[in-house]
């Protein structure tokens, strides 16, 4: 991995192409704030969320368990086994990046999917480093910025059954899950993460369902020992 500096048009290039990223994924904060406080959260434990967690799939699920009457610890723990993959994307780009200290610490913080992917494929560490910025604190400040609009819009509504908001949370799941079921591995993932939770519902309080669905996503990406490309 080089360090070359970028020329001028390949640098706006990747700028452009990341902040088309970050206000498309930013966006989505909205649907996030909306279905927060539709399950129970206060407008305050919503951006808080957004702004300490930062990562979508975890925070949905934290509050899809909340939703579902389980306890607040059954759902940190899902939120944590979902953001487990960060863990990978850490280990493949930390040389990739090759930032140290506090850089490297802040830099953790806007680790996702997104600015993970807008900087693995580069060529120089230079192209590397501005993708993965520009993409991740673009989508970060969007993100916060949105969540605030989405509960603020979804707390002026008052109780969520009137307007079926309750089944909010596990709709924006779905959608938050539906573009990734195109490989067929994933799809047998999550056909024997819906089987346990199911099986198990019977069983078990609100919210650990969930947290068994999640092992089973944790324990097959640990089997398949599937990389970061």
């Amino acid at each position: 991995m080089t360090d070359t500096p970028l020329p001028a048009p390949q640098r706006r290039a990747i700028i452009r192409d990341s902040l088309g990223v970050g206000v498309a994924t930013g966006a989505y904060g909205v649907s996030f704030g909306a279905v927060s406080v539709a399950a129970g959260l206060t407008v305050a434990q919503t951006c808080a969320l957004s702004l300490l967690v930062f990562t979508g799939a975890s925070q949905f699920a934290l509050v899809g368990v909340v939703a579902a009457g389980g306890a607040p610890i059954s759902g940190a723990l899902t939120a944590l086994l979902l953001g487990t993959r960060n863990t990978l994307y850490g280990l493949r780009l930390a040389p990739l990046l090759a930032w140290r200290g506090v850089r490297r610490a802040l830099a953790a913080h806007v680790l996702i999917d997104e600015s993970t992917a807008m900087s693995v494929t580069r060529e120089t560490r230079d192209a590397a480093r501005l993708g993965f910025l520009v993409t991740g604190v673009s989508i970060f400040v969007l993100w916060n910025v949105a969540t605030l609009a989405g509960a603020v819009a979804g707390n002026a509504l008052g109780d969520p059954r009137k307007y079926g908001l309750d089944a909010a949370v596990g709709a924006a799941f779905l959608a938050l899950l539906w573009p990734r079921l195109h490989r067929r591995r994933n799809q047998l993932v999550a056909v024997a993460a819906a089987a346990v939770a199911l099986g198990i519902v019977p069983l078990a309080p609100a919210g650990v369902p969930v947290l068994a669905a999640a092992g089973v996503a944790l324990v097959a990406g640990v089997l398949t020992k599937e990389q970061v490309r």
